[in-house]
């Protein structure tokens, strides 16, 4: 499984994220581009801790986050049209250049994280260790460029 803490992974992903037009069409889902490129950010705001915490999830969450957790950083692609939790849509128009830089910025700071070796939990799934974070982000990453097309 590639990881976002990998060079050349890295490397893909801001290529991949540049390529990224507002003539890009999704292949499934809701999300314009500046909509994904802005949902995107959440689960690396959550890892470098600059997202608010918004307490504890409810139980019901956690437990679906138990048997979600290891789909996160295995090698299966996830299925189009999962739907997206509550708190990470976005449903407002979003401009594809200011929050692709934001990405991108967001991308490159998780990536220079690669050698950190502890990591607080994740609010709903809990622990992971440095690879299992690498992995889970490219993967989400790959999901919604591959939602695009790119």
């Amino acid at each position: 499984m590639k990881s976002l803490f990998n060079t050349e992974a890295y490397e893909e992903i801001a290529s991949r994220l540049s390529a990224l037009s507002e003539e890009s069409e999704r292949q499934w889902g809701k999300m314009e581009v500046g909509q994904m490129l802005y949902h995107c950010q959440f689960p690396l705001k959550i890892a470098l801790k600059k997202e608010p915490s918004k307490g504890k999830p409810n139980p019901m969450l956690k437990l679906m986050g138990f048997f979600f957790k290891k789909s996160l950083y295995d090698d299966k692609p996830w299925r189009h049209g999962l739907p997206t939790a509550k708190g990470l849509k976005v449903v407002e128009e979003k401009d594809i250049d200011k929050e692709r830089e934001v990405l991108l910025d967001l991308v490159k700071d998780f990536h220079e994280e690669r050698t950190r070796e502890s990591w607080n939990p994740h609010p709903v799934f809990g622990t992971f260790t440095n690879e299992q974070w690498g992995q889970m982000q490219y993967k989400h990453l790959d999901h919604h460029l591959r939602q695009f097309g790119v």
